[in-house]
């Protein structure tokens, strides 16, 4: 089965990315390292050694990261002399940066009730 999911921009316009990249992607930007690097480029262009700096890792440790980033499509880079300046390229990175930061206070509350055959009650509290 191949799902699409429609990502409606900011600017009107629309994007079809077929759920099976974004879960890829997901998988790609699951590492706090790589979390920072996208949360510094939703701020704007970044060189390699802006990163050196605030994720204070080595040269070659970033440039592991940008490059698996851009092996899939989420950054690109364009050279400035002797700077390799990054930027985001996946349209919906900013969203999803935002979410991950976002804090929650309370779970969702249990139902009252089986919403189909509208009986029994929750058992008790919610694990986690």
């Amino acid at each position: 089965m191949f799902c699409v999911i429609k990502l409606v921009l900011e600017e009107g316009g629309t994007i079809m990315i077929p759920l099976e990249k974004r879960l890829e992607l997901l998988k790609v930007i699951a590492h706090p390292i790589r979390i920072k690097i996208l949360e510094d480029l939703t701020q704007g262009v970044k060189c390699v050694s802006d990163f050196e700096e605030s994720l204070d890792i080595s040269q070659p440790n970033v440039s592991q990261h940008l490059k698996l980033l851009r092996s899939h499509g989420v950054v690109d880079f364009f050279v400035d002399g002797r700077l390799k300046c990054y930027f985001l390229k996946e349209p919906f990175i900013p969203d999803l940066v935002q979410l991950l930061k976002k804090e929650y206070d309370d779970d969702i509350p249990a139902p009252a009730c089986c919403p189909v055959t509208k009986k029994g009650t929750y058992p008790g509290e919610r694990r986690r």
